[in-house]
Order: structure tokens, then sequence, then C-alpha cells
């Protein structure tokens, strides 16, 4: 079976495992226990995946809070930073732990405010800028769209918020480990990320919290003082360890890693079009994660091509976290797509371990199963 979901999860590198194992094994200790050798190996070993971490996204050590993965990171930034009367602004096409968060916090008397993005899925520092009110006390914007690819003018969005005096949280759970960040020139307050997008293991995430305003936000979990006080409960040794290990691939292999998935995009985009006249590119291939193709067809029964293919091809019709709602893909709602395409659209995510081979088979499955679901 050819795995084309890396959107929803990539594989676990088998070198960041085999970093993992020792501390699965034998170096166990917790590393808050500070009196004797398994606590201090757990301790040396959480703090090189910290410095890791923070090397991927130009941060200090001291800027990453390792959590439980991106939602809690998403919702920590949303839920402690904002109360009733003061005013959010979001996009249409966040995540869905950015919008629940944001659902709840209406009921706690935050008003908020989505913006809709364009055609292509882009939301502008202007349209932003437009949105400001007295009230506004909070920014969240994510840097890569999970569903369309689409890279955000984070930066210019930055600048709006920094003349503004409002904080910015960013979601870059598609863009760590692809897209090259530094938190000093973005300007980001806040800035979610997790392991299991960039080919670490699944569980582990952080919430990047600018050391200048990390003594203004609450804690969402108490406990015992781990993170600065920040996020109690016993750290996942294993899987922090992991987490740095696929920063630090990241680090040395991303630049020469895109430019061969890209290839392996053009390729499998060059031969549906080729054989699908029909198809569709949704969004633009400009500004865009080089592992995203979202495509769909003119007059296809979607999930009847879905079926057709699931037992050679993992791909999925929309993000994980909203493959059980059957009322189609909120981001594709957003960019103005009308229904008959929404029900006919996939989300291919092409990552580091996918070979020519597997491309040109999986494009010529997705031609057979396009015949077989024509209305």
């Amino acid at each position: 079976m050819i795995y084309l979901d890396n959107h929803a999860t990539t594989p676990l590198d088998p070198r960041v495992f085999e970093i993992m194992r020792p501390y699965l094994e034998t170096d166990f200790g917790n590393a808050a226990s500070n009196s004797h050798a398994y606590g201090w190996r757990a301790q040396a070993a959480v703090g090189k995946a910290r410095a890791s971490v923070a090397k991927l996204i130009g941060a200090r050590s001291d800027e990453i809070i390792f959590t439980s993965g991106a939602t809690e990171s998403n919702n920590w930034a949303l839920l402690c930073n904002l109360n009733p009367g003061d005013h959010l602004i979001t996009t249409a096409i966040e995540h869905k732990s950015v919008l629940c968060a944001s659902e709840h916090l209406k009921t706690r008397g935050v008003s908020v405010t989505y913006l809709m993005p364009d055609a292509l899925g882009q939301i502008s520092a202007n349209d932003v800028a437009q949105s400001l009110t007295p009230r506004t006390k909070m920014i969240s914007i994510m840097m890569a769209n999970n569903e369309v690819g689409s890279i955000l003018p984070i930066a210019d969005i930055s600048l709006v918020a920094k003349s503004n005096g409002v904080l910015f949280h960013c979601d870059a759970v598609q863009a760590a480990g692809k897209l090259r960040l530094d938190m000093r020139a973005l300007g980001v307050d806040f800035l979610s990320i997790s392991a299991h997008k960039m080919y670490g293991p699944k569980g582990v995430g952080a919430l990047f919290v600018r050391h200048e305003i990390g003594n203004t936000i609450m804690p969402l979990i108490f406990g015992g003082g781990q993170e600065q006080g920040l996020r109690g409960g016993t750290l996942n040794v294993p899987a922090i360890v992991g987490f740095g290990a696929a920063a630090d691939l990241a680090i040395a292999e991303a630049d020469e890693e895109n430019a061969r998935i890209l290839g392996l995009r053009d390729r499998l985009l060059g031969a549906l079009s080729k054989a699908l006249p029909d198809m569709h590119i949704n969004g633009s291939l400009d500004d865009r994660l080089p592992g995203n193709l979202n495509v769909s067809f003119t007059g296809v029964d979607g999930e009847l091509m879905l079926l057709a293919v699931q037992n050679q091809v993992a791909l999925s019709v929309g993000a994980a976290c909203s493959s059980s709602d059957s009322k189609g893909s909120h981001v594709l709602k957003a960019i103005g797509m009308p229904p008959e395409r929404i029900q006919s659209s996939f989300r291919i995510g092409i990552g580091r371990f996918n070979t020519v081979e597997e491309i040109d088979r999986a494009a010529h499955a997705l031609v057979l199963a396009h015949a077989q679901a024509k209305c």
C-alpha cells in the first residue's frame, strides 16, 4: 500500500526510533528525579531535545514548553490568554483545535472574528488589520493550511499585531520541519508545533512562548512544577527525545528533501492532469507546501473513488480531525468551492519515504478509480 496521507501523520523515521529506544528500555528515569543517575540522564536528554526543537524554529531553549501535541498547545495559547470582553481574530480555515477552542471562548464572553480566505486559501495582513477593534487581545492564524497547503504571510500579519499591541499565536504544525522558521524574524508570541507531522512520535508537541511574555501566560495543566511551572505532569521522555531527533533531521535535510518531494508532487500532478482533464487543483500551486496536492473532479462520486483505491493508496478526503464529519471540508467551503466539488475532493500528502515508483503506481490507481466513479 502506498502512503500518501502525510498531512494527517508522518511515519516515524527509523533513525528517530533508534535514538528513542534507550529511553524506552534502559534509561527509563523520570526527568524530575534529581537524586540519582536515572533521573539525571533523563533530564539531560530532555534538555538536549529542547535545544534541538528550539534550533529548528530559531528560538531560545527556555521558550520551548513541551506538551502532548499541537491540540493542547493551540488550546493553551487561546484559553489561557483570553478573558470575557476580549476580542479574538482567527480564520475560517484553522485546524479544528483552534476553531473549537474559539467557539468555547465565545461561551465565556470572548468575541471572535473569523476571517474568510480568498479562493486560493490566502488571508492577507490587510484583512487582519481591518478586523482589529480596541478590544482585540489576540490574533491566531495558521502558518500553512493542512488541507490545501497554502502558506500564509505570517511575518506581515505579525507586524500588524505588534504595531497594535496585540498578541499573536500561530499554528505552525504543517510548516515546522518543512519551512525554515525564525521566531525572532517572525515576531510571533506563541507558536504550536507537533512531532508526528515531521517524522517524530505521536503524543508530543510544543508551545513556543516568547520569553518576554512567559510570565504572563497561565498554566493549562497544574501539577508538580514541570516545564517552568507552566505545564504540570511527568515528562514523556522517550517522545521528547524523538521530537528532538526529528528536529535535528529536519534541520540537516529539509532543503534537499523539499526539492525531492516537490519533484514527486509535480510528477503526480503531471500524470493526473494528462489522464484526467476534468481535474481541478484546489488552491494555488504558488505559496504552497511542497508535498501538498488537493484536487477535485467534475462528475465524479468522491466516495466511490476513494473506495476504489483504499487498498492501494492511503489518502484522505480532508483533514484527519474532520474525517468523520459528513458535512465536508470546512476549508473547501471557506474558499467558496461548490458542494459537488467538495464531495469529489482529495488531499494528497507526499512525504519523506515516497518513491518515484510509488508515485507512478498511485497515479495509475487513481486514473482507474476515476473511471469507476464517474457519475
